[in-house]
């Protein structure tokens, strides 16, 4: 058991072949199929318990959102899943810096680039 109820990551690019191949040799999966207006759903398995799968397009700033409603991962935290997720898709990948707190700052995030760089960054860029 991992030490998140679940897992998400948000993708620069879904690179949707490079995904299933990523998804299925990880967790099992059948590819990704569309579940509505640019929503994408599958099932694997991991240790034996069911955790489900959904790619949304474009959910934050044109990054799409992948959830593994699961507890049950081969990874214990967001960040290791984005780190993974950024070598397999070569594409930047953020996630939350940790379980949220109230009074926490909600817009520090936590971002990988395909090279293996990492860094905390405020999602959305204040600057924008």
């Amino acid at each position: 058991m991992t030490d998140y109820p679940d897992i998400e990551i948000y993708l620069a690019k879904a690179p949707l072949e490079a995904l299933n191949a990523w998804l299925g040799e990880r967790l099992d999966c059948a590819p990704l199929s569309a579940a509505g207006r640019r929503r994408w759903q599958t099932r694997g398995r991991h240790d034996g318990h069911c955790v489900p799968v959904l790619l949304v397009e474009n959910a934050a700033d044109g990054y799409a959102s992948l959830w593994f409603d699961s507890a049950h991962t081969p990874w214990p935290r967001d960040c290791d899943c984005a780190g993974e997720a950024a070598a397999r898709l070569g594409c930047e990948v953020r996630c939350s810096l940790g379980s949220w707190q109230p009074g926490d700052d909600p817009d520090r995030f936590w971002r990988v680039l395909p090279d293996g760089s990492e860094a905390v960054i405020e999602w959305p860029d204040p600057g924008q």
